[in-house]
């Protein structure tokens, strides 16, 4: 009898959590670029994230480009050790991508936006 309960209690859990994603609208994000100054691939990841952010969550997203050079503590309280990586901390779960960001099916996967459609109805190249 406590396996059923048990069963039954993880089932409720599942059904609410999937009602609250279908109640709430579009998912916000809140992403956190980290980059290494302002040299070329620092700019491109940038302008990469941005652009996609832009095509795929128009208006459901906050990004912030954090320079670990300028601050190095933002950086060592989120334990970054490479640059550029992308944290993105809502919606859960929590994901890092790290490395060259130029891959943008690489990122949609990362950020769980594979089902998505860009906002503009534009195509990728």
């Amino acid at each position: 009898m406590m396996q059923r309960e048990r069963s039954q209690y993880i089932d409720s859990t599942r059904e609410f959590e999937e009602m609250l994603k279908n109640t709430s609208g579009e998912q916000h994000y809140v992403l956190r670029l980290y980059v290494t100054g302002s040299t070329m691939r620092s700019a491109k990841a940038i302008e990469t994230i941005r652009a996609l952010c832009d095509d795929y969550l128009a208006g459901h997203y906050d990004l912030t480009v954090v320079d670990i050079y300028q601050q190095p503590t933002a950086a060592q309280d989120d334990q970054i050790i490479a640059a550029p990586t992308l944290v993105k901390s809502e919606p859960l779960p929590h994901k890092r991508l790290i490395g060259d960001l130029s891959d943008r099916e690489r990122i949609l996967v990362g950020l769980d936006l594979t089902h998505e459609t860009p906002e503009h109805g534009e195509d990728d190249e």
